[in-house]
């Protein structure tokens, strides 16, 4: 693996920095969530928004509530102290610092207003990641639908404190119907369910640092599945990503389509509901489709039948307004 990590994706020659926004009610445990982010980046230098008094970083934000504060971590990694007026600011500074930024929505505003300052954002090397919402399993909220609305991926946290998250699991899915939900403990979802992370090379004997991270991800079961084909029929692959499987949580990748009108490369983004494309050229790169799909329990077998279903022997024949349904999640 190379020690510097790969680039954010380009677009236009514009590298795309991504912004994940974390949202939960008071102890849903955020703060332990970031942190295990921050502890499994490995590589990865991450960008961490928060104005809470937390522990993000262990001690490292001791200065949080002085605002527009920023802290550099041991691991590469950014942690900054803001107030909503100086969001897009603090976004500003960090774009060029870090490979994806990670906002704690709570104490800033509602999730809701959080993301539509990210979205409203000129910055042409941000592009927004999608919202993640903890919900605390031992003390599940009454008013969580509110939320869920807004929500692209669900983590059910603090699944060791109830003797059945499944009753929880059937509420979540009766609120938003077919919403992405990862059952987990002590908010350790693995960091590559949300962005790309990049191992440190190892040489000689393991650092404390490699010690915990080890002992982390010990806790979490990701895998990925690869799929790489020709060109794709818009409308059945877009049926496959309104139909995704459970436990598919995240799928990266580029998409060759060769529709009339629209040969460019497509690359592709998804975590948990939030989906987007990015259009961009092929260059040099090869003028096929490459896919990654990471999640927990997928069945590879199946997901890769599902794609190669998606293909499209005659692209020229399809008709350009079935690209639409593509164009609508366009970056």
């Amino acid at each position: 693996m190379p020690e510097t990590p790969a680039p954010p994706a380009s677009i236009g020659g514009v590298q795309r920095v991504p912004v994940i926004v974390v949202a939960g009610f008071l102890g849903s445990g955020k703060t332990t969530l970031l942190n295990h982010l921050l502890a499994g980046a490995r590589g990865t230098r991450v960008g961490v928004v928060v104005n809470d008094f937390g522990a993000i970083g262990v001690d490292a934000m001791a200065v949080a509530g002085q605002v527009d504060s920023t802290v550099a971590l041991n691991n590469g990694c950014l942690c900054c102290a803001v107030d909503a007026s100086g969001l897009d600011e603090m976004l500003a500074r960090l774009d060029s610092r870090v490979d994806v930024i990670v906002i704690e929505a709570s104490g800033l505003a509602e999730p809701q207003a959080v993301v539509r300052m990210v979205l409203a954002s000129g910055n042409p090397r941000l592009s927004y990641g999608g919202l993640v919402l903890l919900v605390d399993a031992a003390e599940f909220p009454a008013d969580l639908e509110r939320h869920l609305r807004v929500a692209d991926l669900v983590v059910l946290n603090k699944v060791d404190r109830v003797p059945d998250p499944g009753p929880l699991l059937a509420e979540i899915d009766r609120l938003k119907p077919g919403a992405p939900v990862a059952a987990v403990e002590h908010g350790r979802i693995d960091p590559a369910l949300l962005f790309d992370t990049r191992e440190r090379p190892r040489h000689g004997q393991l650092s404390f640092d490699d010690l915990v991270a080890d002992e982390e991800h010990d806790h979490v079961h990701h895998q990925a599945v690869e799929f790489t084909g020709g060109a794709m029929d818009p409308l059945r692959l877009m049926a496959f990503l309104d139909t995704r499987p459970a436990g598919l949580y995240r799928i990266k990748g580029f998409v060759r389509f060769d529709v009339p009108g629209h040969r460019d490369r497509f690359g592709l983004h998804a975590v948990g509901a939030f989906l987007r494309f990015e259009r961009g050229s092929w260059g040099r790169a090869p003028r096929r489709t490459e896919l990654v799909l990471i999640g927990t329990d997928l069945d590879a077998a199946a997901i890769r039948a599902d794609l190669a279903a998606c293909a499209e022997p005659d692209p020229a024949a399809v008709d350009p307004a079935a690209m639409l349904e593509v164009l609508r999640y366009l970056a």
